[in-house]
């Protein structure tokens, strides 16, 4: 299984996305978004990743008076299997792994980059995938409401 998706977004915080058939791995073709209900869950998860390293990333430009223009997100999901493992078929031993490529464009010497690289760490999105959060679920007893 991968997830492909492409988050765009410009210094006035306009926000695109693209994905590709995430039954088909190979495809190079990305279509834009017109439903957020075209997504799988997945798919939702890196579109809330790009969106908010982007909106990171322009907000700390704008605070820093960094010419950054547009930003371009590219997310891939995928379940690595192990290198190692023999029996991986009865195992089902496997990673997920998100790869991002963040593409800038503006002009911006190589520190300026580097910088911005650092900052879109600061996403919260990103954290809370990388350091890992609890969740605590529970079933709540209410009334149905009357339609």
């Amino acid at each position: 299984m991968a997830e492909r998706i492409i988050v765009r977004q410009d210094h006035q915080f306009r926000t695109l996305f693209y994905t590709a058939d995430p039954e088909d791995p190979a495809s190079l073709e990305f279509e834009e978004l017109e439903n957020i209900h075209q997504l799988t869950p997945y798919g939702m998860l890196l579109a809330s990743l790009g969106s908010c390293t982007a909106l990171v990333l322009h907000t700390y430009a704008q605070n820093q008076d960094i010419a950054l223009i547009d930003v371009e997100i590219h997310l891939d999901y995928q379940r690595v299997f192990r290198d190692d493992c023999e029996d991986c078929d009865e195992n089902q031993e496997f990673t997920e792994e998100i790869t991002e490529k963040i593409l800038l464009k503006g002009d911006l010497p190589a520190q300026i980059r580097e910088k911005l690289l650092r900052a879109a760490h600061f996403c919260p999105v990103f954290k809370m995938m990388k350091e890992g959060i609890k969740i605590q679920t529970e079933l709540i007893e209410g009334r149905e409401t009357e339609e």
